[in-house]
């Protein structure tokens, strides 16, 4: 059996169609990184230092997410590309794995055991617990429901 035959005729519509959204995660995934750039500027982690910069950064994206989900889930109807542009993209290119995985392996390759396994456990504990709690404060103030 083969695959049947796309022609180029329909692949082009369903990329213009694709094509804002992947404008809009792109442009908001700039401000974000950039963003948590700029907090690693204002608040750098010491050679060997605990990454706290990196936890603070996930666990407050985390916390905005939480709060952006029930607001635009819940809450009000908001336009097709703000999710993108903003879960996406902003709070995506502000928060990383990629830099967690990184400081982690630093500390432990840097002998750090301890330190490293903390923050192989306190980071996603604490973007997790900051999401359900943001989330359930946001439900709680602006449509008055118990967690």
């Amino acid at each position: 059996m083969t695959a049947p035959e796309t022609g180029g005729l329909r692949a082009r519509p369903a990329f213009r169609a694709q094509a804002p959204v992947v404008a809009v995660v792109a442009l908001g995934g700039a401000a974000g990184a950039t963003a948590r750039y700029a907090a690693t500027l204002w608040w750098p982690t010491p050679p060997h230092g605990f990454p706290w910069t990196i936890l603070w950064v996930n666990a407050v994206g985390s916390a905005v997410i939480g709060v952006f989900m029930v607001v635009i889930t819940e809450v009000r109807a908001a336009h097709p590309l703000v999710r993108p542009f903003f879960g996406t993209g902003v709070l995506g290119g502000f928060t990383t794995f990629s830099t967690y995985a990184v400081d982690t392996r630093n500390l432990l390759d840097g002998g750090h055991l301890a330190s490293g396994l903390v923050h192989l456990a306190v980071t996603p504990c604490a973007a997790l617990l900051a999401v359900w709690t943001a989330a359930a404060a946001t439900r709680r103030v602006l449509i008055g429901r118990q967690p």
